[in-house]
């Protein structure tokens, strides 16, 4: 692990934001509003890794039907101001034409990853897109057009960490959500 960036020392200053019972009440709370919204459908459920790990799990569990999982893995190449490709590390394998996609994700930041999975699904003829995150971070940088359907908790502008974000590739399966 990274010895420059000691996840002890960060918790040891860190504030906790939301813990463990706020979040899984807030999954379950997104739970029943998709269960309201995609009622009578069978929606390809894809985890954006690897963030969406822990939250994609507990959300999963908190759907009172039948989906199909597949996921995800891309990273963003930041190139200049016209946007910026993505490069998938592992793209959806299931044929998405027609069908309803439910994007999890842990956090809603600046948007870009994001837009470009959802764009790829929309490419790809998906009949709708929703967006569900963990976290939505409080601020006005988020790319033009995006927006989460359904989101679990609102974050400050800090960095966060915990339940599925890293701390320098540390931390994912803290119990929580902390913020320096």
């Amino acid at each position: 692990m990274s010895h420059d960036h000691p996840l002890e020392a960060a918790l040891a200053t860190a504030e906790l934001i939301h813990d463990r019972a706020a979040l899984l009440a807030a999954i379950e709370r997104m739970g029943a509003e998709i269960a309201r919204d995609l009622a009578g459908r069978r929606p390809v459920f894809l985890t954006v890794m690897n963030g969406g790990l822990i939250v994609g799990g507990h959300l999963a569990i908190a759907l009172p039907f039948d989906c199909e999982f597949d996921y995800c893995h891309a990273t963003r190449y930041r190139g200049g101001t016209s946007g910026s490709t993505l490069d998938w590390i592992k793209a959806p394998r299931m044929a998405l034409a027609g069908r309803d996609v439910l994007l999890v994700d842990d956090i809603l930041d600046e948007g870009y990853t994001l837009r470009a999975v959802r764009d790829y699904c929309a490419g790809q003829g998906a009949a709708s897109v929703r967006i569900a995150v963990l976290c939505r971070k409080v601020h006005d940088r988020c790319v033009p057009g995006l927006v989460s359907d359904y989101v679990g908790v609102e974050v400050p502008d800090r960095y966060v960490f915990g339940f599925g974000m890293d701390y320098h590739e540390q931390g994912r399966n803290l119990p929580g959500i902390w913020a320096l």
